[in-house]
């Protein structure tokens, strides 16, 4: 079977590609650079030049597949609107290839988008308007009505791992600018957690099993408390750590002082349960000690 995998190259997409490798699916990945192309290439994929806004790429790309991972989705912060509009365009251009067959569509999201404050878990909904990407990941759920095998995979904050270059990296590199690691308040606030690895076997689960409308969490930790990520920083660094306002925090780390001071418990039990998906990675607090973090 052939796979068609969006953010192929990226650090998420690279490990989904070995995981489906390794279970004997022929791999399609969308590269939008020459780098990215050359990297797919030295990995054995047959490469989609282009990009999430290529509609008309997407369509043949996934015309030539057995199913798509949706992994792309353009990390801009300071464009969130665009970034959602060009993912709901993507997911709905693929999803009309992808009707009244049995192919799944498997589409990338975050737990961060669901509960604040209280736990999130698979069978909480998302809501349009609740954010920018709550309306793509809606209109990837409505797809189901018109037969297409759709799901959501939620990621945590932090899906960590050699080779990290989201949340925690930027927080690390914040520290070391600034002389200190940090947290909001009293820290107690709860990021989960999932290796890229383990996450990378659930979407390769979610694209054989997944029904119709499904969502799964990928979390391996349900919260871990953000003091602990920043005391961790602050013992890696030799640095100080120390409590900051909301206000101060975000002096010190801009648009980064959102997320962390966003308190997104997290529940996996009826993914595990329904999958027999049991993470095997390391922690994230053993990982940053362990993965060349601060190296």
């Amino acid at each position: 079977m052939r796979i068609f995998v969006t953010g192929a190259s990226g650090f998420i997409g690279s490990a989904i590609v070995k995981k489906l490798q390794a279970r004997g699916y022929q791999v399609q990945g969308l590269a939008r650079s020459e780098a990215s192309a050359e990297k797919l290439q030295q990995q054995g994929v047959q490469v989609i030049r282009g990009d999430l806004e290529d509609l008309v790429g997407l369509r043949k790309a996934v015309e030539q597949s057995d199913g798509v991972i949706h992994a792309g989705y353009i990390h801009d912060f300071s464009r969130m609107d665009h970034a959602a509009d060009v993912d709901q365009r993507a997911i709905l251009a693929m999803g009309e290839v992808l009707a009244g067959s049995d192919r799944p569509l498997i589409v990338t999201t975050g737990t961060a988008l669901v509960s604040p404050g209280r736990l999130a878990t698979e069978q909480i909904r998302p809501t349009a308007g609740a954010h920018p990407r709550s309306n793509s990941n809606v209109a990837a759920l409505a797809l189901a009505d018109s037969g297409v095998r759709v799901a959501l995979v939620r990621l945590p904050p932090t899906v960590h791992g050699a080779g990290d270059h989201g949340f925690i990296p930027m927080i690390i590199n914040m520290a070391k600018e600034k002389g200190a690691a940090v947290y909001v308040g009293d820290g107690e606030n709860r990021w989960p957690a999932v290796h890229r690895d383990d996450a990378a076997e659930l979407f390769c689960l979610a694209a054989e099993k997944a029904e119709p409308g499904a969502i799964l969490h990928a979390v391996q930790e349900e919260g871990v408390p953000f003091r602990q990520i920043a005391e961790t920083i602050g013992a890696g660094l030799a640095l100080p750590v120390k409590s900051l306002t909301l206000e101060e925090a975000k002096e010190w780390l801009g648009w980064m002082a959102f997320f962390a001071s966003t308190d997104n418990p997290s529940s996996s039990a009826w993914t595990r349960e329904t999958f027999n998906w049991q993470p095997r990675g390391p922690g994230l607090l053993q990982d940053m000690r362990e993965s060349g973090y601060f190296a």
